[in-house]
């Protein structure tokens, strides 16, 4: 072969190697610009920002152009330092005030829950990829449910994907209420809980009960049964509290159309109270009435020989005297609502869960509510007025009064005024 065709032959090869170099380098200068535009996407949504009215080029479409790869490769990788952020500062750096304002629960109270709950959450690794530990799981799913954030935020702030998240919030709900329900929702000795509510006033008690609606997605089928009374869909929670506000029996799942009393005759609480089984046999004697333990309900509720409320229309001196004991005790209830709320505040807007999972969300937030109270957790001052922000979108419906009374129940509501 001629010199000359040699020199133009390795000419050719060099110049298509020099192509196809370029050509590599376009294309993943492409993809990188293309992965922080998304990331550069998903944090203008998460602050609020319409992208749709920028008008002018963006910093990214300037570095693509004047060729500073190094500026698109510092921004792409930054997310990757939030792998870190949860092993290398919450772990080790983050002191007590900061696991309580995030996690709602100190340290050593969170590290308690991750043990209870490890029996059902032990994951194995995967040639593919190493399972979350327990501990991150319990974090991302405690994250979820104080805050009202989306998923894809959380995702963003542990470094996870956003499947991940919902994934992580339902088998740690789903622990919560296998393994600590029916340890932490339960009765508690009750002649303290007698002891308690008589030294507010009212005797013979063992706990006050009422409802709160929960906003949940629209759902897909039967979706006009989960519209209350106040327009937007909801889900019932039924709570009994003792005299610390700690929940003693819950029931979810009712959707919101269904009223109070409704969901209360329907209950198994309702059933156990009127056979005489749920409280242990403890009757006192006012004046010449016998008086079971008796629950406190607003006047939504019937009056039952185990269950006062209050007296309406015209009322004398003895009858305010008796509302005012009565409306005293029942607040734990009401305060109780609000502390479940106001820590765990995914509860005040309509969360991303599922309406065929939401009820097992909503009865490990009791849960929660119970062992942080229990251990003495602090519930700081800024979360009620954050908590009633978020709740001024979702009204609590009015409930209508139900007048029927029986006879037994009369005597009793008499003797005590």
């Amino acid at each position: 072969m001629e010199p000359t065709a040699i020199i133009a032959a390795v000419m050719a090869v060099v110049n298509t190697s020099c192509l196809i170099v370029h050509l590599f380098q376009r294309q993943m200068l492409r993809n990188r610009a293309r992965r922080l535009r998304q990331c550069d996407e998903d944090i203008d949504s998460e602050m609020g920002t319409d992208l749709s009215q920028s008008t002018g080029p963006r910093t990214l479409d300037f570095m693509v152009a004047m060729g500073h790869v190094d500026a698109v490769e510092q921004r792409f990788w930054a997310r990757e330092t939030s792998m870190d952020w949860w092993d290398r500062i919450v772990l080790q750096v983050w002191d007590e005030s900061q696991w309580l304002r995030n996690f709602r629960m100190r340290k050593g109270t969170f590290l308690e829950l991750c043990e209870l709950l490890s029996p059902a959450l032990k994951r194995q690794d995967t040639q593919m990829r190493a399972a979350l530990t327990i501990q991150k799981q319990v974090a991302i799913a405690l994250w979820k449910l104080a805050t009202p954030d989306s998923s894809r935020s959380v995702a963003n702030q542990f470094g996870v994907g956003k499947s991940t998240v919902g994934v992580a919030v339902m088998q740690v709900a789903n622990a919560i209420v296998e393994l600590l329900l029916s340890k932490v929702v339960t009765l508690g000795n009750m002649q303290v809980i007698i002891d308690g509510f008589a030294a507010m006033g009212f005797p013979n008690c063992g706990g006050a009960i009422d409802g709160t609606h929960i906003p949940i997605l629209g759902p897909g089928h039967q979706g006009s049964q989960y519209i209350n009374r106040k327009g937007y869909f909801s889900m019932v929670l039924q709570a009994l509290v003792d005299h610390k506000g700690r929940f003693t029996n819950i029931n979810v799942r009712w959707p919101g159309k269904v009223h109070d009393t409704h969901l209360f005759r329907n209950s198994g609480l309702f059933r156990r109270l009127q056979e005489g089984i749920y409280f242990p046999e403890h009757k006192i004697t006012v004046g010449d009435v016998e008086m079971p333990i008796v629950i406190l309900g607003d006047p939504a509720y019937l009056l039952m020989p185990w269950l006062m409320k209050p007296y309406t229309g015209a009322l004398d001196s003895e009858k305010e005297l008796f509302n005012y004991r009565l409306s005293k005790c029942r607040m734990v209830v009401e305060c109780a609502f609000g502390c479940l709320k106001g820590r765990w505040r995914s509860l005040l807007t309509r969360s991303d869960v599922s309406e065929t999972n939401i009820h097992i969300v909503i009865a490990a937030c009791c849960v929660l509510h119970n062992l942080c109270d229990r251990k003495g957790e602090t519930f700081m001052a800024g979360w009620e007025v954050e908590a009633n922000r978020l709740a001024a979108d979702y009204a609590q419906p009015d409930t209508r009064a139900i007048r029927r009374v029986q006879r037994d129940a009369l005597r009793i509501w008499e003797a005590l005024k």
